[in-house]
Order: C-alpha cells, then sequence, then structure tokens
C-alpha cells in the first residue's frame, strides 16, 4: 500500500517505523510544526519529523489543515495514498482529506475504544485504576474518535505501571496491530464495526491543575494518581517549603486509620499515611535537584518521622 502517515509524539514513532521496515510505501509524512523548548527555546522538530527525515521521508508541517486546506488537499491527491495512517497527530482532519485515500484514513488509538475517546486516554486509564487497556484501530469519520473500529488488541495494566511506561508498551502494540490492520483491510478480511454510543467516553487533556496530592484519600487513589501523571504533569506535594515531585509508588498493607494524613511514618522508606493504607514515595525530586529514588533523597537530611506532607 502507498501511505501518507500523520503523527507527532514519540507514541507514533514506533507505527512509522513499522510502516519503514514493512512492504507498504511511506509516500509522505504530516506532522506538527517545530516548537521552541528548553531554557532557550529553541525550536525542535517533532520526534516523528526527525525519524521521517532519517528514511529521507517527504516531511509536511501545516499550521492547520482548514485553513490552507486547498494547499494541502491537493498534496495530498497528489501523492495519491491507497490509505493515511494516523497516530496521535494532534490536528482534526475535514472531509475532504478523509474522502481521498481508497481505503480511508485508519487511526491508531490508545485505547478500547469506545471507552477513553479524547486527548488523554492512557493517562486515564491508569488514573481510573483500570486493570485492562489496549489498542483499537479504526476507520475516521468527522467525529471525536467516533468512527467504525476495525482491530483491538488487549493488554493488563501493571499493578505499578506508570503512564509513561504504559505509553512505550502501547506504542508498540500500536504499530504491530496497525500492520495488521492494514494487511486485512488490502485482504478484504475485515468488517468495520460501529461504535456503541452507550458505552462512550472522553479521556479530557491532562492539566498542572491535577497534580497535587491528597493524602487524605484511600492509597489506591493516590497510589494511581502519582502513576496517571508520571512523567506529565507529575504528581507533586510539599516538603518543607518546598514542591516535590513524585513519579513512581507502591501501596503497602500498613493501616493507618489511626494516623494523621500525609504524615511520614517511615522516614528511612518514604512511607507516607492516607486515608486507609500507606504508600511508599518510590522516585522523588525536589524543585532545584534531580530526579532520584527517594531513599537516596532522604539519605542524609534530616526528616523526621510524623514530619507532614502538604498539598503543594
Amino acid at each position: 500500500m502507498r501511505i501518507i502517515y500523520m503523527g507527532t509524539p514519540d507514541f507514533a514513532v514506533a507505527t512509522l517505523e513499522a510502516l519503514v521496515g514493512s512492504e507498504h510505501e511511506v509516500a509522505a509524512v504530516f506532522t506538527q510544526p517545530d516548537k521552541p523548548k528548553g531554557r532557550g527555546m529553541k525550536l525542535t522538530p517533532p520526534p516523528v519529523k526527525e525519524l521521517a527525515l532519517k528514511h529521507g521521508i517527504k516531511v509536511f508541517q501545516p499550521q492547520s489543515l482548514k485553513k490552507d486546506a486547498d494547499e494541502y488537499i491537493n498534496a495530498i491527491k497528489e501523492l495519491a495514498p491507497d490509505v493515511i495512517v494516523v497516530a496521535a497527530y494532534g490536528k482534526i482532519l475535514p472531509k475532504e482529506i478523509l474522502d481521498i485515500p481508497r481505503y480511508g484514513c485508519v487511526n491508531v488509538h490508545g485505547s478500547l475504544l469506545p471507552k477513553y475517546r479524547g486527548a488523554a486516554p492512557i493517562q486515564w486509564a491508569v488514573l481510573n485504576g483500570d486493570e485492562v487497556t489496549g489498542i483499537t484501530t479504526m476507520l475516521m469519520s468527522e467525529g471525536l474518535d467516533t468512527g467504525d473500529i476495525l482491530l483491538k488488541s488487549e493488554t493488563k495494566i501493571g499493578e505499578n505501571e506508570t503512564a509513561a511506561e504504559l505509553f512505550d508498551r502501547l506504542s508498540v502494540m500500536g504499530a504491530e496491530l496497525l500492520l495488521d490492520t492494514l494487511n486485512r483491510l488490502k485482504a478484504g478480511d475485515i468488517t468495520p464495526t460501529a461504535q456503541d454510543e452507550e458505552n462512550a467516553s472522553y479521556a479530557k487533556m491532562l492539566s498542572k491543575d491535577m497534580c497535587s496530592i491528597d493524602f487524605s484519600k484511600d492509597a489506591f487513589s493516590v497510589h494511581k494518581q502519582i502513576c496517571g501523571l508520571s512523567d506529565w504533569p507529575c504528581a507533586t506535594t510539599e516538603l518543607f517549603g518546598k514542591r516535590l515531585k513524585v513519579y513512581r509508588s507502591e501501596v503497602t498493607d500498613i493501616d493507618t486509620r489511626d494516623i494523621p494524613n500525609g504524615s511520614i511514618i517511615d522516614e528511612k522508606r518514604f512511607v507516607v499515611a492516607c486515608a486507609d493504607k500507606a504508600v511508599r514515595l518510590v522516585t522523588v525530586q525536589q524543585e532545584g535537584l534531580r530526579k532520584m529514588d527517594s531513599e537516596d533523597f532522604l539519605r542524609g537530611r534530616r526528616i523526621q518521622r510524623g514530619t507532614i506532607l502538604k498539598s503543594s
């Protein structure tokens, strides 16, 4: 198949790599414009662009597919794709583009649709404490992740797995499922299935307002907040007036119902009391310092048992 690929972040890299290594032809890549990053605000290309240029693939970076629709619609028609593959592109495709490829536009989505349509499906699966998630390939329509389902692939979410780790696993699963989807589409071996609207849900974008840890909640909820917001925007608390980011945690069996919420009950292993049980903060980063294991962070610091972590 002759393919146009549309994707932007790290999640979309594995799928493009798989396509490049397959029998399919990637005619062009569409990705978001370079953005300023870091302290120097240097213009930085998206990961998908870097990979495309490495393989000598033509790259388009439109600011909008709507405002400059005619220009890009003509370019896509000239490229004559059999299919457009989309993975975390971050822009809405107008109907004029959806209608161009004969096999349609196929999206690789990081959830088991119709659950978690939208911007942050992987993080919300972790935040909500789901036991299972997966990848869905679907034929794109004008709605937000509302198109007919092609294939699904499921996976269990690890007890202590962070959203960042799940991202990496699902990106590889997405690449594998996409290749299977394309081969079966070409062979006429897939029957698209309409989504069940009654079971649809949406995964809204994450924000920094979600970061502050409330240790008056149960330990499982606190733990899943930490896992789901790792590595961005990252769950936070406050220790001695400084913000402390928490990247990893574990739930313990320690009963803390008679202990003040947020108090450190093990100053060497960073075990903190929640409403029912305690969580151990495994990986942390205090402002101005590097990320490190909590035991390394605590070593040499005069933190007494009973110290209360505050909302940040």
